[in-house]
């Protein structure tokens, strides 16, 4: 059964989802969120619905105040290793962190912390513009789905099965973030240009040939990095990571024993 919370992602996610490729499907749309100059909107949206994600968690009982503290804990961490990474072609360590704390907490404070975390180091590294309402979007799925991978997988395959999903997500992420730039970037007047009255099939094909030509070299860096990470840290990270989870449901589960016993 999906928590009540999820009602809310759901629909934050489709409309994203939309946000990022509707030159696929709606070429010749004037819908006002969709439109470049438009997109703080669609920030403006997602940050709202996320701060009311996670009062649904506190209100039900999936988050308390230790974990309302513990996220503004890891969205410093994630806040200050984007600050190393910035300006470095693929080097970018706020993914493995994310990751880990997504598949140890879950998937709705995996897309909470992926959001504001997002938000906050943009807010420092001055990268705020109409490319971050995507960023932040796109963080939060990375972060989402990491903690959508069964819980039954446990040991050395682990890390190995995170591993693969980083190298997935690390290069979804690049691919998403070229697809809401592409349309506005090179223009109309190439043979890589997005082109409105064209059908999906051909204009995705452009887009393609277009992703790889600029992007490779950023996203495979990406990717190999996240993953080195994951395996050089990944172990005791989640180690420390599954303790403070645990601690944290002793916590707050032990007002509602002390009252049964009573």
């Amino acid at each position: 059964m999906l928590k009540r919370s999820s009602y809310l992602l759901i629909p934050l996610s489709l409309l994203g989802l939309l946000a990022f490729t509707w030159p696929l499907f709606i070429p010749e749309s004037n819908f006002f969120l969709l439109q470049n100059e438009n997109t703080k909107w669609l920030a403006a949206a997602i940050l709202p619905i996320a701060i009311l994600l996670f009062i649904f968690e506190i209100n039900h009982g999936g988050l308390d105040a230790k974990s309302v503290a513990l996220l503004g804990v890891f969205a410093a961490l994630i806040c200050g290793l984007r600050l190393l990474g910035a300006g470095a072609i693929g080097i970018e360590p706020i993914w493995f962190l994310l990751i880990l704390i997504g598949r140890v907490f879950g998937a709705n404070f995996g897309f909470t912390l992926g959001v504001t975390s997002l938000f906050a180091s943009a807010l420092i590294t001055g990268g705020v513009g109409p490319w971050l309402a995507f960023q932040m979007l796109a963080a939060g799925w990375v972060a989402m789905f990491a903690g959508l991978i069964p819980k039954r997988i446990t040991g050395k395959y682990e890390l190995i099965i995170i591993s693969v999903y980083a190298v997935v997500a690390t290069q979804l992420f690049g691919l998403l973030m070229n697809l809401q730039l592409w349309p506005w970037l090179i223009g109309t007047d190439s043979q890589l240009s997005f082109v409105a009255s064209d059908s999906v099939a051909d204009n995705l094909q452009r887009f393609l040939v277009f992703h790889l030509a600029t992007s490779l070299s950023w996203d495979l860096p990406r990717a190999v990095f996240t993953v080195a990470l994951i395996l050089l840290t990944g172990k005791p990270i989640l180690i420390t990571l599954n303790r403070a989870k645990q601690r944290l449901e002793l916590v707050s589960n032990a007002p509602l024993k002390k009252q049964m016993a009573v």
